[in-house]
């Protein structure tokens, strides 16, 4: 029985091994056969890669030229839109001078005629005070008789002067002639002011109050004008507007002198009858003060593109002496004068 047995289990035990030893031998063979293919198979997936790699850098040095282009291209636009825009700003400034020019000319038709200094006489006759003070030798000339086209007839003079940067850098030494012409065709007057075209008063302890007319206060003016130059805004109208109101009298003749180059504020019609309503005329057509101005060549001597202040001071001017029983004389060099050359 024991031999029975023990020839069983050798037998089994050696099929066993070999089934074993042939799924081990398998496998072992699988993973070689494996083992083999892979090195090819990682070589194909490299060259894949490093050709997808090549287009992908060829497409991004094309997108790089195409951007450099386009930044070219945008540059030269924008240098393009800066020279539009310069061209633009010109000619908006070409535009807004021939519209200055145009309602200059439409104002007043003739002012080349203001501008070469041709001037319209304002008559009035003298009264018995001012023939007396202006002495015997004017009283024997004819009652019409005017000083280099002033009508000299008023008691009471009032300077209006521009203080304006241009008139003090270019025309203050030829101001200060006109002033001082002007004080001489009047030897002797009630009483004398002098305020900028802002209305601001030289002497401010005479503001609202009539200068004496004495040699010394003279001197004192002729002297403070040298260095006075309080801020201007290159337009006479609060400097007339303000005068009349302050120093207007029923019993007393005065005359403004307004003294300028040009006239930077806005409509010249509005200016105009602002005027009219404030120095309005009495029964007989008579205004409360005269307005004489002297106008000064400084914008014309300085290029035509600056001449359009000018021209408008000019065409103002003219008006509103020849509203308001004055004279306006422009002036058309630097030249000095010895005599009252208006």
């Amino acid at each position: 029985m024991k031999k029975k047995g023990r020839r069983d289990v050798e037998a089994f035990s050696m099929s066993f091994l070999d089934a074993i030893c042939c799924g081990f031998g398998a496998i072992v063979l699988l993973l070689v056969l494996s083992k083999t293919a892979e090195p090819f198979i990682l070589e194909e997936t490299t060259q894949e890669l490093e050709a997808l790699i090549a287009n992908l850098q060829e497409q991004l040095y094309e997108i790089r030229g195409e951007t450099t282009v386009m930044n070219r291209t945008m540059v030269t636009r924008k240098d393009q839109l800066a020279a539009e825009k310069e061209k633009l700003a010109r000619l908006q400034g070409d535009l807004s001078n021939i519209r200055g020019e145009f309602e200059a000319s439409r104002d007043a038709s003739d002012i080349a005629e203001v501008i070469e200094g041709r001037l319209a006489t304002a008559r009035q006759s003298l009264s018995a005070e001012m023939q007396r003070l202006l002495g015997e030798n004017f009283r024997r000339k004819p009652k019409d008789q005017t000083v280099g086209g002033i009508p000299v007839d008023s008691e009471y003079i009032i300077f209006i002067i521009d203080t304006s940067g241009s008139m003090v850098n270019y025309g203050w030494d030829l101001m200060m002639q006109k002033v001082e012409e002007t004080l001489q065709v009047y030897p002797n007057v009630k009483g004398i002011q002098v305020m900028n075209d802002m209305g601001d008063y030289m002497f401010s302890r005479y503001a609202g109050k009539w200068i004496p007319d004495t040699p010394a206060r003279r001197k004192a003016i002729m002297t403070q004008l040298k260095s006075w130059t309080p801020f201007s805004n290159s337009s006479p109208v609060e400097g007339i507007t303000k005068a009349i109101r302050t120093f207007y009298s029923p019993e007393k003749k005065i005359s403004l002198y307004v003294l300028g180059d040009e006239f930077t504020g806005g409509s010249i019609e509005r200016v105009i009858d602002t005027i009219d309503r404030i120095n309005r005329e009495d029964d007989k057509g008579n205004r409360l003060v005269r307005i004489h101005s002297i106008g000064f060549p400084v914008t014309f001597q300085r290029g035509a593109a600056l001449a359009t202040t000018g021209t408008r001071f000019a065409t103002l001017m003219r008006i509103l002496c020849e509203k308001n029983g004055g004279t306006f004389v422009g002036l058309n060099t630097f030249e000095p004068e010895s005599h009252y050359g208006l």
